[in-house]
């Protein structure tokens, strides 16, 4: 996919409906929402993401992220949470993207990657005719407790470059993206989004100063 000059930007770990709105009126397009996961911050119930996600306007995406690798089970997640999207954090294990799709017509399925070596590219060139995006992120599947987000690392970005240029969907770009390092990471990787967390908040909450900054540093871009 070509180079995107002036990203998208999607707060995540939104907690609550103050959040939301700080996130919207600093610029953000996109909301992420944290359900159950291994590991990470940012987790909060279903019932909390169905709230917030009821308050967000609609021209705002909202994403529901799980840890779950079951269709079905994401499906019912979904039904109940009614965001627009699903960032799905791990590998889908039971099921196919299509049972998503027919059971949830317009729902956008974004599938996340953990960047760690160039069997990563691979995974990325099969998996991009089946989604609407990819989220590159610096989670590790392999340990004993996964993680799945929410790390705060920057992985790989020459393999990140390789996989934009290589898929047809939108690529969002995360793991340890902050103001002071934005600019790099959009002149490095060029992607259609950026995913932030912990980058612009401070003692663990939103920050609007932080995401001032980000935000002005974006401009810088163009």
């Amino acid at each position: 996919m070509e180079r995107t000059v002036t990203p998208r930007v999607k707060i995540c770990c939104i907690s609550s409906i103050e959040e939301a709105w700080t996130a919207i009126c600093c610029g953000a397009s996109a909301l992420g929402f944290v359900s159950t996961m291994p590991s990470g911050p940012g987790v909060i119930s279903f019932e909390l993401i169905a709230e917030i996600a009821a308050a967000v306007p609609p021209p705002i995406a909202t994403f529901l992220l799980t840890c779950s690798q079951d269709a079905n089970e994401i499906i019912e997640q979904l039904k109940y949470c009614r965001t627009n999207t699903v960032q799905i954090c791990d590998r889908l294990e039971f099921g196919s993207y299509q049972d998503i799709r027919n059971a949830l017509p317009g729902i956008s399925i974004v599938q996340v990657i953990h960047v760690s070596t160039e069997e990563s590219i691979k995974e990325a060139i099969a998996l991009a005719p089946h989604v609407d995006a990819i989220l590159l992120d610096s989670g590790n599947q392999s340990l004993l407790v996964k993680e799945l987000g929410g790390t705060g690392r920057i992985h790989n970005w020459n393999l990140s470059a390789k996989i934009r240029e290589l898929v047809d969907v939108p690529i969002f770009l995360a793991g340890g993206i902050k103001p002071e390092n934005v600019a790099l990471a959009v002149k490095q990787v060029g992607p259609f989004g950026l995913d932030l967390c912990s980058g612009v908040r401070s003692d663990g909450k939103l920050d609007p100063d932080k995401l001032k900054c980000l935000f002005q540093e974006l401009k810088s871009c163009i």
